[in-house]
C-alpha cells in the first residue's frame, strides 16, 4: 500500500515538472500571421495641384451644370514617388454664372472640381476648388469663395463716352463752320457724343468672366486622396507631358472700348 501511494506521488510530481518545462502555448492572436499591410501613398488636404484649362468657360456662354476640364502639368510627390503625374485629367462643374449688369455689377463665375483620373484610369472622386490662378488673367480670383469675377469697367466707360464726345465736337465743329458758329456747333456736337456714348454703356454690358483654354490654375484638395503601390502602376505614359494647348487667359478688357450702337451723332 505504501509503494503504491509513493508511485502515484511520484509520477503526480513527474507531471507537474513536465508541464512547467513546455513552452507556453500561442495566444489565437499570435498563432494567425497578418499579411503586411500593401504600402500607401496619401496627397494630404490643402494640397495645391496645378492644373490647365481644356475647354473655355465664361460667364456669356457658360450655364449652370457645365462640365470643365482640365490636365494636371506637374507632378505631385509623396515619399519620393509621384504619385499624380502630369497628364492626369481632372473634371469639374459649373456650379455658379452671373452675367455682369449694364450700369454696375461685375461677372461672376464659380468652378468645383469632381474627380481626378490618372494615367493608367484610375479615378478619384472628392470635391475641390480653385486656389490661384494664372498671372497672366484679368479676373478677380476670391480665395475664401474660389469665386471669379470679372474686371471692372469704369475706365474703360469713362474713355468710351469721352472719345465719342470728341468725334461728336469735330463732327459739330464742321458744321458748325459752314453756318458760320464754329464753337456752338463743336458745343452742340460734343454735347451730343458725349449722350451718345452715355447710351452706348448703358445698353451693353461689362467684361464677362473667362477662364480660356490654355488658362493655368491651382486646385485645392479638401480631403486626403489615398493611392496604393498597384494604383500607382503607370508605365510609360506616366512620363508623357500634357496634351492641353491655348493661348491662356484673355488680355485686360480696359484697353478695348464698348461698341456704340450709333452710327452717325445729331447734329
Amino acid at each position: 500500500m505504501a509503494v503504491c501511494l509513493a508511485l502515484a506521488i511520484l509520477g503526480f510530481g513527474m507531471i507537474l515538472s513536465a508541464q512547467e518545462n513546455e513552452p507556453p502555448a500561442a495566444s489565437p492572436a499570435q498563432a494567425v500571421e497578418r499579411p503586411a499591410a500593401p504600402d500607401q501613398f496619401a496627397v494630404d488636404p490643402g494640397t495645391r495641384i496645378p492644373l490647365s484649362m481644356i475647354n473655355s468657360v465664361s460667364t456669356r456662354n457658360s450655364a449652370i451644370g457645365d462640365r470643365i476640364y482640365l490636365e494636371t502639368v506637374f507632378p505631385i510627390m509623396v515619399n519620393g514617388r509621384i504619385v499624380i503625374p502630369p497628364g492626369s485629367y481632372v473634371a469639374g462643374t459649373v456650379t455658379s454664372v452671373k452675367r455682369p449688369g449694364r450700369v454696375k455689377g461685375r461677372g461672376e463665375l464659380y468652378v468645383r472640381f469632381d474627380s481626378l483620373t490618372l494615367p493608367n484610369g484610375v479615378t478619384r472622386d472628392f470635391r475641390a476648388r480653385i486656389g490661384a490662378m494664372d498671372g497672366r488673367a484679368s479676373e478677380e480670383l476670391n480665395r475664401d469663395e474660389g469665386t471669379i469675377k470679372s474686371e471692372g469697367n469704369k475706365s474703360g466707360d469713362a474713355r468710351t463716352v469721352g472719345e465719342v464726345a470728341a468725334a461728336g465736337a469735330s463732327v459739330g465743329a464742321l458744321g458748325g463752320a459752314v453756318g458760320g458758329h464754329t464753337g456752338m456747333g463743336a458745343g452742340i456736337g460734343a454735347a451730343a457724343g458725349a449722350t451718345a456714348g452715355l447710351v452706348g454703356v448703358l445698353l451693353t454690358r461689362g467684361p464677362d468672366a473667362v477662364l480660356a483654354k490654355g488658362t493655368t490654375l491651382d486646385m485645392v484638395l479638401d480631403r486626403t486622396l489615398t493611392f496604393t503601390e498597384a494604383d500607382l502602376d503607370f508605365g510609360a505614359p506616366a512620363l508623357r507631358r500634357p496634351s492641353g494647348t491655348g493661348d491662356g487667359p484673355l488680355p485686360s478688357r480696359k484697353t478695348q472700348t464698348r461698341s456704340v450702337p450709333y452710327g452717325r451723332f445729331p447734329l
